[in-house]
């Protein structure tokens, strides 16, 4: 599959430091790249460092007169985003692989629309648990987030003990479940 006509022309843009092309670039796969990161172990720094490292490659490949885009552009940064972040991780020692080497290789279509979707996803869950509010926000992330212990949960938000801790996140879970399931079908 060929890259269409608005695709090239951005391409074309981007190798000639066009600047509106960079920002609708910018504009139409930072958000991708940033839920990625953010959805592994990353900051919106990182996101920010990955994202310009793959419009650099992306800028270095757009200048070659031998590169021929087969895929879509979004396809081709995710690609290398998520290429470029599981080496940062695997270099901090928070990912190993089955290989040392990652291949570049570009994933097909399916697996970033499958990316956006849990990213969407990502998303609601995010103002799921805003709207939570206290105890039960605080409650869910030290269990969850920080893996604390119910004994623990239990002394520090002032639970005679870790059986009712236990009952308070169960209830608090059902209320972020719900929350999340009126959000997720409005959004269908």
């Amino acid at each position: 599959m060929k890259a269409d006509t608005n695709e090239q022309l951005l391409l074309r843009g981007l190798a000639h430091n066009d600047s509106k092309a960079i920002d609708t670039l910018y504009k139409e796969n930072f958000g991708m790249v940033q839920a990625f990161i953010l959805n592994n172990n990353g900051t919106y720094d990182d996101a920010r460092d990955i994202f310009q490292e793959a419009m650099i490659t992306l800028y270095e490949k757009a200048r070659s007169e031998s590169f021929v885009l087969t895929c879509q552009i979004k396809t081709y940064v995710y690609s290398v985003c998520r290429r470029l972040w599981l080496k940062r991780l695997q270099q901090m020692g928070r990912y190993v692989t089955a290989s040392d080497s990652l291949e570049e290789t570009v994933p097909v279509e399916d697996d970033v629309e499958i990316q956006e979707k849990k990213n969407q996803e990502f998303l609601i869950m995010d103002r799921a648990l805003g709207s939570l509010g206290e105890p039960c926000k605080s409650l869910l992330e030290a269990f969850y987030l920080q893996k604390k212990g119910m004994l623990e949960i239990a002394d520090s938000f002032g639970y005679t003990n870790a059986d009712n801790a236990k009952n308070q996140k169960y209830k608090c879970l059902m209320r972020l479940k719900k929350l999340f399931f009126a959000q997720y079908n409005i959004g269908e």
